[in-house]
């Protein structure tokens, strides 16, 4: 993932969590909202009590990871903010891997 498809404003990503839809299940929430720029952008978030930096670090890279094997399924002109739930850190990757790819698919129906 490139850095210009990279959510870092906070203002941003606080207007998305507040007035963007939303989809989730066991593993990951998804807050997705529409923008007026031509690409799409992601913001990956773990939160603190989840676990520990280093496992907060290799969470965000096997989203990324997963984000750039799959491309076609996200839109060109949506934000995205992710947020890993807790369930995440005993999951295996396939398992990740599948349910992110479930709830992209619910959003670009």
């Amino acid at each position: 993932m490139k850095k210009i498809n990279v959510v870092k404003s906070n203002e941003d990503f606080n207007d998305i969590l507040k007035t963007g839809k939303c989809v989730k299940n066991r593993y990951f929430v998804i807050y997705y909202k529409p923008n007026n720029l031509n690409k799409y952008r992601f913001g990956i978030s773990v939160g603190k009590k989840v676990c520990n930096a280093v496992n907060r670090n290799k969470l965000k890279r096997k989203v990324r990871n997963i984000l750039d094997n799959h491309k076609n399924l996200y839109s060109n002109s949506k934000d995205y903010i992710i947020i890993v739930r807790k369930s995440c850190l005993l999951e295996e990757y396939h398992k990740l891997e599948e349910n992110l790819i479930y709830l992209l698919k619910r959003i670009g129906e």
